[in-house]
């Protein structure tokens, strides 16, 4: 077509197009018209409803002989029931969440600022005048998932003056490696704190660009382990050095050569789990799956302080002559779930229950460190609560043991029987000021093992279990001390990329999770 031509047609498009924006703009002008009237229709029923409502108040009032003067005269609300209802009015709100909630605007993100004009074709920047000096402020969120990044150095030498100059390779995670540590860092992540198998791991990473075979996956994990092996050797010293120590066990699957009574090559292997609660440091053992107590008394048993555990047999043995540098004190949580379990109906259950229950009750008023409480007044106020609610327990036992009716092998008689056993072990909880009445903080930390065992199903050996308990002491105590492990693993692997084996582990304990700082900081 023409240029001509073109322009005809163009000019007939836009005449059609102003027939039919002034015939939707009258079609606006009568639907505008009729919501008027209808309006006028609804406050006029409105008035009428109205006056219907104040007739019948009116009525009210006079049959109740009550009047406008009478209901002036009231004894206006005290300042007790005015602060009454307004706090029932603030718990009403309350109630209906996001009360004057904000929301998080992520202030510490990555910010990228886009400055958006008219994109109508009619608008011309140059002849608009700004109508706001502030614009309309509008935010997205973009989740960028895992970036892989390959660097090229391109390293050049010279002569000069007889003299050879070149220039210098940038530092390897591993010796004849292409990896650097935040690879590597952000393999152990998902293996160890989200609890990936290596299997998902390499399609995971095949699903954003990387190409990452298994065998290789498994190399870097292995190795990571070895040049992480002195952090773990400083954080097991750290633990035992601290005074007031808790340990747990739990497990895991392993995969061996020798077929079990199911004909399958797996078996159970124990990870013991080691806290100091004053540094907060978090300690794994594997010794072949053992769970033997000769693994854990020769591990503790040099140790002085207190250990905090259940009444499994190995930790009790920590209260016996042998160790006379080791307090032992339980966990009430153990303790109470063995009444718990004798169900609702058991009513002395019930009463042992609610006895431990006044332990924490009066226990949770107060906590060390907050409102300046000290541990000694902690020791104070727990020599004031304790005595009392102790004896009323042993009272109680006496008195269900000589009733005379409490069955032999019956769930009560078996929980009365466990706490017998740690009775003076209970008393000694209440000599300090700073010890827990339980062993939760083990307990949470072998969650994270749990879903781990869920997910990845087993370690494929005993070495590949070992490395599992390295790699799991330094994450966990990086969720202890509310650590990125990510950053920390990146700059401790490239840190001490080039540290010798021997190195002293003085040197490794400025770089542990509670001290930490990053090299660049």
């Amino acid at each position: 077509m023409k240029k001509d031509e073109i322009i005809e047609l163009l000019k007939e498009q836009i005449s059609g197009l102003r027939a039919d924006n002034d015939r939707l703009l009258l079609q606006v002008e009568a639907l505008t018209q009729e919501i008027a009237s209808l309006n006028e229709a609804l406050l006029q029923k409105g008035e009428s409803l109205s006056k219907q409502q104040r007739i019948a108040k009116g009525l009210a009032k006079l049959m109740s002989n009550s009047s406008e003067k009478q209901n002036a005269a009231q004894t206006p609300l005290s300042e007790e029931e005015q602060k009454r209802k307004e706090e029932e009015k603030a718990a009403k709100r309350k109630a209906r969440k996001n009360n004057g909630a904000r929301r998080d605007m992520h202030y510490d993100m990555e910010e990228v600022v886009h400055d958006v004009y008219p994109d109508d074709p009619d608008f011309n920047r140059e002849k608009a005048r700004l109508f706001s000096a502030t614009p309309r402020i509008c935010i997205r969120y973009e989740c960028v998932p895992m970036r892989f990044k390959k660097h090229v150095y391109r390293i050049y030498t010279y002569t000069q003056d007889g003299w050879l100059f070149e220039g210098k390779t940038p530092p390897s995670a591993f010796l004849n490696s292409s990896y650097d540590g935040s690879f590597i860092a952000g393999l152990m992540e998902l293996r160890y704190i989200q609890s990936l198998p290596i299997e998902r791991i390499v399609r995971y990473f095949e699903d954003h660009g990387f190409t990452l075979n298994k065998p290789t996956a498994h190399k870097l994990t292995e190795r990571a382990s070895v040049q992480l092996e002195n952090i773990y050797r400083c954080i097991r010293q750290t633990v035992l050095e601290d005074f007031y120590k808790a340990a747990d066990e739990t497990y895991y699957k392993i995969l061996v050569p020798e077929k079990n009574s199911k004909g399958k090559g797996v078996r159970k292997g124990y990870l013991w789990v080691v806290v100091g609660m004053n540094t907060r440091m978090v300690y794994l053992l594997y010794e072949d799956g053992s769970r033997s107590e000769k693994v854990i008394l020769d591990e503790l048993g040099g140790c002085r302080g207190i250990i905090q555990s259940d009444g499994y047999s190995p930790y009790r043995k920590l209260e016996g002559k042998d160790y006379p540098n080791i307090t032992r004190i339980p966990c009430l949580q153990h303790i109470k779930r063995k009444f718990l379990d004798c169900g609702e109906k058991d009513k002395d259950a019930r009463r042992v229950v609610d006895l431990i229950n006044r332990l924490y009750h009066h226990d949770h008023k107060h906590k060390v460190g907050t409102d300046g409480w000290t541990v000694e007044m902690n020791l104070a106020y727990r020599q004031k609560y304790a005595p009392e609610i102790l004896a009323d327990l042993k009272d109680l036992l006496d008195e269900i043991e000589e009733r005379g009716d409490l069955l032999p092998k019956s769930e009560l008689q078996e929980a009365i029987t466990y706490l017998r056993n740690e009775w003076n072990a209970v008393l000694d909880i209440f000599k300090y000021g700073d010890t827990f009445l339980d062993n939760n903080q083990v307990e949470r930390l072998n969650r994270y093992i749990s879903i781990s065992r869920r997910n990845s199903l087993f370690f494929g050996s005993h070495k590949g279990a070992e490395r599992g308990a390295i790699l799991y002491t330094i994450a966990l105590t990086c969720r202890m001390h509310k650590v990125n492990m990510f950053e920390y693993l990146t700059d401790m692997i490239n840190r001490t990329a080039d540290w010798q084996p021997n190195t002293p582990l003085e040197k490794y304990r400025e770089l542990l999770p509670d001290i930490w700082k990053k090299a660049n900081e």
